[in-house]
């Protein structure tokens, strides 16, 4: 994983997304998802080349319950893109890395 990748939990949802002064694609996931894992690496390359313009920040929905609730995450991965603290896009489900470019390129 990338080191400009941040893993928060619901007790730092608030600080690490919520309270950014950069958009933040925050990515719901869980271990036993195989299609997170597969767009994991690529969340991981993307987290390199917009480091500065965009955070990555990935909530584990096992162990961070009342943050995947409070957004309504029912399927993953699901992408959620915030701009002060308001979610402004939405992406569901593993999509190939140039729509994942797309997604986040039309939306911060």
């Amino acid at each position: 994983m990338s080191d400009n990748i941040i893993n928060t939990t619901d007790d730092n949802f608030q600080a690490d997304v919520l309270a950014s002064d950069t958009p933040v694609l925050v990515d719901f996931w869980a271990g036993w998802c195989a299609p997170c894992k597969a767009i994991a690496p690529i969340l991981a390359e993307l987290a390199n080349e917009y480091n500065g313009k965009l955070k990555i920040v990935k909530v584990d929905v096992t162990t961070a319950e009342a943050t995947a609730v409070n957004y309504n995450i029912r399927n993953i991965p699901a992408l959620l893109l915030f701009k002060n603290g308001e979610v402004v896009a939405q992406q569901v489900g593993a999509v190939p890395r140039s729509k994942l470019v797309d997604f986040i390129d039309s939306n911060i």
